[in-house]
């Protein structure tokens, strides 16, 4: 075969292979994603049993171009007018969850022998969920339409928006090491300039561009401008410095200000799930049974601390914000995973040379993991509500009803001042109970 069809080759395998064990995924009413990984292993080099790819160079390229297609179309429904509506629960239970995991997420690293860097990023990661993830497994279950999803969602955002950070952080942390130092704060100014950028041209003058040009533009020519705004912002980003993942990001959400913003995801949705497909195979291609084998203490470890981890904390958050216990459960069940960011995080992590080279199939396993739980503990989470809500104290039981019901007020007052001290007060009576208990 020439050299020419070495790629087309390649591509063959990998929609067939992923057509064909997806097949297999949705008739076990799995996550169509294990589908997508568990192919990349198949036919990745580490197992023989099957074909492998002629230039896995060629495919790691696409696979970057779904990175690129996955972040325009998180951005297309991650505007800014969704941002200032964000609620306090969400917020709440964002912060909850980011500050202690980030704590724990750490702790592990270091007790695992990581370094410094290492464990800070893999705090990071134990910070995001999935928002792929967990909206199909609502749209599956069939749960879209209840208020822990609601919140979930909103909570998946916010993480979206650390995530995002992280990409801008983690290059300037490769470039000094530390987080002091001119480059860095030189790096957090461009981000500011980009943040500027995202807000005035998101506003303004892209929206008002497809306003004016309406009866000019038709779908063919939308989705060609709409592609090459994509790939101009990606271009303007690496030459400034920042990956490819936050260009595809912000004109995704500067192109959500437009009047046709739904078409352009429409438009787009087929090339995301293509480009998408070649991304989640190449990431089960890393996969190695060999470092699994060698690394399986760590992988348990950081499974265990993930489910159990983010489910206990993200409850606990939504329950400070003033939720009843059973959506505070329902909502931290449905974010005990780690999702796509931590493989994008990780490609970047080893790509600069701070993370080693073990730690991504290391976070691939306990995403693979953590994905294939997440049914069931959305599932679990009612059930568990059911059998813990009779065990707890009469009086235990009370207090949390009278927190309930105080916690409604301040939900509609935009007073910052007022709600800020009113979650510290919760928070510092969540844990006066919970010393009760204990």
């Amino acid at each position: 075969m020439g050299h020419e069809l070495h790629l087309v080759s390649d591509l063959a395998l990998i929609l067939i292979s992923a057509g064909v064990i997806t097949i297999i995924f949705k008739l076990l009413k799995q996550p169509l994603v294990l589908g997508y990984l568990f192919a990349g292993f198949l036919i990745g080099p580490h197992f023989t049993l099957f074909p492998s790819l002629i230039a896995p160079t060629s495919v790691k390229e696409w696979s970057e171009i779904g990175i690129i297609f996955l972040l325009f179309a998180l951005g297309l429904e991650f505007n800014i007018k969704k941002l200032l509506k964000v609620g306090r629960t969400a917020m709440v239970t964002s912060i909850t969850q980011m500050l202690t995991m980030l704590c724990v997420g750490f702790i592990t690293g270091y007790f695992l022998g990581w370094t410094t860097i290492e464990s800070l990023i893999l705090a990071g990661m134990l910070v995001m969920s999935s928002t792929t993830i967990v909206i199909k497994a609502f749209g599956d279950l069939g749960l879209r339409n209840h208020k822990f999803a609601d919140i979930s969602l909103v909570v998946l955002i916010m993480e979206d928006i650390i995530a995002i950070l992280m990409l801008v952080m983690i290059p300037a942390i490769a470039v000094s090491q530390q987080f002091a130092g001119k480059d860095f704060v030189f790096t957090l100014l461009k981000f500011v300039f980009f943040i500027i950028l995202w807000f005035v041209v998101g506003i303004s003058i892209i929206p008002t561009f497809f306003r004016k040009l309406k009866s000019y533009i038709n779908d063919e020519t939308l989705l060609i401008i709409s592609i090459g705004l994509c790939f101009g912002m990606v271009v303007f980003a690496n030459y400034v410095g920042f990956s490819s993942a936050l260009g595809a990001f912000v004109m995704g959400s500067i192109l959500s200000e437009s009047t046709e913003s739904k078409n352009i995801e429409s438009l787009t949705k087929s090339i995301k799930d293509l480009f998408g497909v070649i991304f989640f195979v190449s990431v089960g291609m890393m996969v190695d049974p060999i470092i699994l084998a060698e690394y399986w203490q760590p992988i348990i470890i950081i499974t265990f601390i993930t489910l159990i981890g983010k489910a206990f904390f993200s409850a606990m958050g939504v329950l400070i914000a003033g939720e009843s216990l059973k959506v505070s459960i329902q909502t931290g069940f449905s974010l005990a995973q780690i999702g796509e960011f931590a493989f994008i995080i990780a490609t970047l992590g080893v790509s600069l040379g701070i993370l080693r080279d073990f730690i991504y199939p290391v976070i691939v396993a306990v995403s693979f993991l953590t994905t294939f739980t997440t049914p069931y503990f959305i599932r679990f989470a009612t059930p568990f509500y059911n059998w813990l809500e009779p065990h707890i104290p009469s009086h235990i039981r009370q207090k949390l009803d009278e927190y309930v019901i105080m916690g409604i007020g301040p939900k509609r007052n935009s007073d910052w001042k007022i709600i800020l001290k009113t979650s510290l007060l919760r928070i510092l009576m969540i844990f006066l109970k919970l010393s009760e208990i204990l």
